[in-house]
């Protein structure tokens, strides 16, 4: 399963899965298990804000960090994600 990053942002993992890719450009979050059940599930837009799509177990000051974190690092994670053959941006 590909993270976008090795560190925890927010004691969470940033990543998403293969079968992630047929979507728009997403992250999930989790703390442990890179699973889909209880992470958080963010879209990531062309200017890099973000659309909370499932909450996970993460808490407001968590979402809020991570947010802030793709907004500054969206491209770079935009990078890894079309490097898995991963479709654009979300625009929904």
């Amino acid at each position: 399963m590909p993270k976008y990053y090795r560190d925890r942002i927010a004691d969470h993992y940033l990543y998403f899965t293969a079968e992630c890719i047929i979507e728009a450009m997403h992250v999930h979050a989790s703390d442990r298990r890179l699973t889909e059940g209880n992470s958080a599930k963010f879209f990531v837009k062309p200017d890099g804000s973000t659309v909370l799509k499932q909450r996970g177990d993460l808490t407001d000051r968590e979402i809020n960090i991570i947010e802030r974190f793709i907004k500054v690092n969206y491209l770079d994670m935009y990078q890894t994600w079309k490097d898995f053959g991963g479709k654009d941006f979300y625009r929904g």
